[in-house]
């Protein structure tokens, strides 16, 4: 599990989007100690006040004593790795063997629907693929380099040269066989 810290001083005031976790077979003290953000995907805030401020949590969180500490949790099983515009040459085109691109972005419904399904491929050829992952708004000169006009777009290398790509969230048996074909 990875844990960092954010504290923020002095108190603290959560807007009204953030939810406290309020079921009603929660302790009290559960309630008071963490915040769930919605768009966070498994980050827990962890509330620090006193407990004369209690009162106050639910609906409304006006003051905080001594700041927010955040939880961060690991909630996926990734195995793939990022690569981006600088590293790119390095990672894909000087790589030994097939690789695998996944050209995404995080407003993509289509990208997220394949993600697992990139995953668990990454699991299943790992030692025989090398699989990376390219957000293509964080780094668009590469998708541009290589003309990917829509996204997910699943580019295969082989010693530095484009052999495949398959666009659009498709079937596992399409990526499979199109891995299959470059491996001896």
């Amino acid at each position: 599990m990875a844990a960092f810290t954010c504290t923020s001083r002095p108190p603290v005031s959560l807007r009204s989007e953030t939810k406290i976790s309020s079921s009603p077979s929660a302790s009290l003290s559960a309630r008071r100690m963490f915040a769930v953000l919605p768009e966070s995907g498994g980050l827990r805030i962890r509330l620090s006040h006193s407990p004369a401020s209690l009162t106050s949590i639910h609906p409304r969180v006006s003051r905080l004593r001594r700041g927010v500490v955040c939880e961060a949790q690991d909630t996926t099983t990734d195995i793939v790795s990022i690569v981006n515009d600088s590293t790119w040459e390095s990672l894909v085109l000087k790589a030994d063997g097939p690789v695998l691109v996944d050209f995404w972005a995080p407003w993509c419904g289509p990208c997220k629907m394949i993600d697992p399904l990139v995953n668990e491929l990454a699991q299943q050829y790992t030692g025989k693929v090398k699989f990376y992952k390219l957000n293509t708004d964080d780094s668009p000169s590469t998708p541009s380099q290589y003309n990917v006009r829509s996204i997910p777009t699943i580019m295969i290398f082989v010693n530095g040269e484009k052999k495949d790509a398959i666009i659009g969230a498709v079937q596992k048996s399409i990526l499979t066989s199109s891995i299959d074909k470059f491996l001896q």
